[in-house]
């Protein structure tokens, strides 16, 4: 994969665990897409098992049927692999024994010419952040509660 530098736009992950060490793809259709319409870069892309001992398989696409993982094997062949080992070790820990996990790692690609114009300008990111959908429920349910 050849990515430039210069129009790269910001990249984030993400762990997302399924309770009984089952995958079955159903997530595909909406990451490809979002990779059709040119909104994201899928840039890695790793899936994880953690027994209910606590041992840990990690496998690539290829290693994994499609009733599985369904279309997601599509974007092995394009993968920058960024995750390192360490980077496994250290997601590992954040999946419960008994359950399965995708690490998925994208370029957002519709906020690449915010990106490079801020870049071109002279700016860099120094802070980002994102606020989790529990978080944003409670404050809403709690503004309700306070307007009531």
């Amino acid at each position: 994969m050849t990515i430039n530098v210069d129009e790269l736009g910001p990249v984030d992950w993400l762990v997302v665990e399924f309770a009984g060490n089952k995958l079955n793809g159903e997530v595909a259709p909406i990451l490809k897409d979002y990779v059709d319409r040119d909104l994201i870069r899928v840039l890695d892309l790793l899936f994880l098992k953690k027994d209910e001992d606590g041992s840990v398989e990690a496998f690539e696409a290829s290693d994994l049927d499609d009733s599985e993982i369904g279309e997601l094997r599509s974007y092995e062949k394009d993968l920058a692999m960024l995750l390192s080992e360490q980077d496994v070790a250290d997601l590992v820990e954040t999946i419960e024994p008994g359950s399965s996990a995708a690490v998925l790692v994208w370029e957002n690609l519709w906020a690449a010419p915010f990106g490079a114009a801020v870049r071109h300008a002279g700016g860099q990111l120094v802070a980002s952040g994102r606020i989790p959908i529990q978080a944003i429920i409670a404050a809403m349910e709690s503004d309700e509660e306070e307007g009531a």
